[in-house]
């Protein structure tokens, strides 16, 4: 049974609902609907009549190690990239120097895929 959702992670985050607004099916209240009480912390099933607290131990939610090493870095590339877009827009040298790798890029690109392109012509031509 899972009575509360906690986390550890800067990455993840679980929103409360209110009780007057169960996570599945809104509307008129059913036998089956579950919500998670603010007010109590807790994790609570309607069973047709009333509100039912449940209760016991708790399974706890977190991402793993490696998924959270990927969003740090993911979060640290970020960063960097809003700080080099600061520094580029203010620094004519380095924007004419960042335009010269974008274009070095995109031709990269289009040679790569031109020899790819080519690679699978050829292997269709040896392996019909």
């Amino acid at each position: 049974m899972i009575k509360g959702i906690t986390s550890s992670s800067p990455f993840l985050v679980v929103s409360n609902g209110s009780p007057m607004n169960p996570y599945i099916s809104p509307g008129s209240q059913s036998a089956g609907m579950m919500r998670y009480n603010t007010s109590s912390s807790n994790i609570e099933v309607y069973d047709g009549v009333a509100w039912k607290q449940m209760d016991g131990s708790y399974t706890t939610v977190d991402l793993s190690p490696e998924a959270q090493d990927l969003l740090q870095w993911a979060r640290t590339q970020r960063q960097l990239d809003l700080n080099r877009k600061t520094l580029i827009e203010n620094s004519p040298a380095l924007k004419k120097a960042y335009e010269a790798i974008k274009r070095a890029e995109d031709n990269f690109d289009f040679l790569s895929k031109f020899v790819e392109d080519e690679l699978a012509a050829e292997l269709r031509e040896i392996a019909p």
